[in-house]
This record gives C-alpha cells, structure tokens and sequence, in this order.
C-alpha cells in the first residue's frame, strides 16, 4: 500500500520535491496541485472536497498561480503515473472484486 513501509518514503520523496516548486511558486502544495489539473485542459475540472472556509479560500486561490510548459513537466517528471504501492490492500480489493 502506498504509506506503508518503504512506499510511505519512496512517495514522501516526491511530495517533497513538489513542496519544493510550491514553495518558488510561493503557493501551498494543495494549491500547485489544483493549478496543475486547471493547466491540463478545460475538459478537467478538479472538485476538491473541504470542510473548513479557510481551505476553500486556499483552494480557490489556485487560480490564480500561472504554470509555464516547463513547471508542467518538470511536474509531471517528478511524480510518475504510478506511484508506489497500491492504493487498497489487498483484503480490501478482494472484498470489493466480490
């Protein structure tokens, strides 16, 4: 599963180098995520979930953040399709598969 074990570390690497551009950005991660799925296209429209004013102002504040092509890839060339680990255990999706 993706954090446990050595897959918890292997992905919280990648979330620290995307800290990392959140951070030249002057943006909070969450933010970057948002302004990334809005930079993909106008058919993708991201709909997070909050429950607290302040997170919806953090995320409403994502369309404000500007992508360039380079910030894109280097993006999408940190953080893989796959990230390691499965997203349910395996209990779990043998339950669900039923």
């Amino acid at each position: 599963m993706r954090f446990k074990g050595d897959n918890f570390y292997r992905n919280w690497e990648l979330v620290e180098k995307v800290k990392e551009i959140a951070a030249q950005k002057q943006c909070t991660l969450a933010q970057l995520a948002l302004a990334w799925l809005l930079a993909k296209g106008e058919d993708i429209i991201p709909i997070p979930g909050t429950k607290h004013l302040a997170r919806l102002r953090e995320n409403v504040g994502a369309v404000e953040i500007e992508l360039s092509r380079d910030e894109i890839e280097t993006i999408e060339a940190i953080i893989p399709i796959g990230v390691a680990g499965t997203r349910y255990s395996e209990a779990i999706m043998n339950t669900v598969n039923r």
